[in-house]
């Protein structure tokens, strides 16, 4: 009572058990190597209170922005882009995995909570902005909900700004996290411009702060800029493009973006990170005992469907492969763990902490 609809898509997202799941899913860092790095689940409501501000500034629907920022990783893989790597590599015969369109199969499909129907039942806006990419042959089975995928257009703007909030999420926590983990270093980053730009201007201000203190408050600046040039970015070419509903905004190019230099300076940063933080030979290890951990799971459900979960067996018996890739898909980095270690006796020596 007294909800429009997508704040009602909102509250079903948090309240669903792939949302609470997000907690213990890795942004880079596995959970058990430290409780202060970000998490599926912190990173989703980093890029929803970045991409409300947006919305904000530019009068969208807040709630719409909000819904769609906090489902955007329902669908990821444990062990992040890694376990997402592994997965795809496993289903390659039967149609692959992409942790977006997974997304949309948890709100759609996957989540049993309510007597009417299955999934959240969620508004055609808050699921379209869910689905950022889709291949056309997946297009033509979805309906309208991938309409753009063949015909071109864009999703609603509170979907692109959604999306491009997530870039400013990721791009700038994953320089927190770096520099708290010890992988990369402040003098390193004086070769990225967004960084060195300031970092300088806070040293100037702020000759004694501490360190700690420095990084955060630097970073605290690169976000405003990212947030107030992607507002005045946008609501130029909204104006240049005179589109008055959304069903010209959907009709039109991507009409959310960065100026051409903040581009540039985004890319700059993402190739650092690239470079020296997720290639990192701590990271790149753990990511490969993730990897092994996601392929023997499949593998080993595969070759004995039995060893699943009741729910999960009768759905294999439906639906194949793609039930493992849902039950697997929905696991915590823990619970992967965990359930590696059963189904094949050997533990990995990179997750002995957890």
């Amino acid at each position: 009572m007294g909800r429009t609809a997508f704040q009602r898509d909102r509250d079903r997202i948090v309240h669903c058990t792939a949302f609470r799941r997000l907690e213990y899913k890795t942004q880079v860092f596995i959970n058990h190597e430290g409780d202060l790095y970000r998490t599926r689940l912190t990173h989703s409501i980093e890029v929803a209170q970045i991409a409300r501000t947006v919305a904000r500034a530019l009068g969208l629907d807040e709630d719409l922005t909000e819904a769609v920022s906090l489902a955007h990783d329902l669908g990821h893989t444990p062990f992040g882009h890694a376990g997402q790597d592994a997965l795809d590599a496993a289903m390659a015969s039967w149609g692959g995995f992409e942790h977006n369109l997974q997304s949309l199969r948890v709100v759609d499909e996957l989540e049993q909570r309510y007597a009417a129907f299955d999934g959240l039942n969620l508004s055609f806006e808050t699921r379209e902005g869910i689905l950022k990419r889709c291949r056309p042959e997946l297009a033509q089975a979805l309906g309208e909900v991938a309409g753009r995928f063949l015909r071109g257009g864009s999703p609603c703007l509170e979907a692109q700004i959604a999306n491009l909030a997530d870039e400013i999420a990721y791009s700038n926590h994953d320089v927190d996290d770096g520099l708290r983990a010890g992988l990369i270093d402040q003098e390193a980053l004086q070769t990225v411009d967004l960084f060195a730009r300031h970092s300088g201007a806070v040293r100037e201000r702020y000759p004694a702060l501490a360190e700690r203190r420095r990084v955060h408050e630097t970073i605290r600046r690169m976000i405003s800029e990212l947030i107030e040039d992607l507002t005045a970015e946008t609501l130029r070419r909204v104006s240049a493009a005179g589109v008055r509903d959304v069903a010209e905004v959907r009709a039109s190019p991507p009409l959310a973006a960065f100026s051409a230099p903040i581009r540039r300076d985004l890319t700059q940063l993402k190739r650092f990170l690239a470079e020296r933080l997720y290639q990192h030979p701590r990271v790149e290890a753990v990511m490969g005992a993730a990897r092994t951990v996601v392929s023997e799971l499949f593998a080993s459900y595969r070759e004995e469907p039995q060893a699943l979960p009741t729910e999960h067996r009768e759905r294999f018996g439906r639906l194949g492969e793609r039930a493992i890739a849902d039950y697997i898909a929905g696991m915590t980095d823990r619970f992967a763990i965990r359930a590696h270690h059963e189904l094949t006796g050997r533990r990995v020596p990179e997750f002995d902490a957890g």
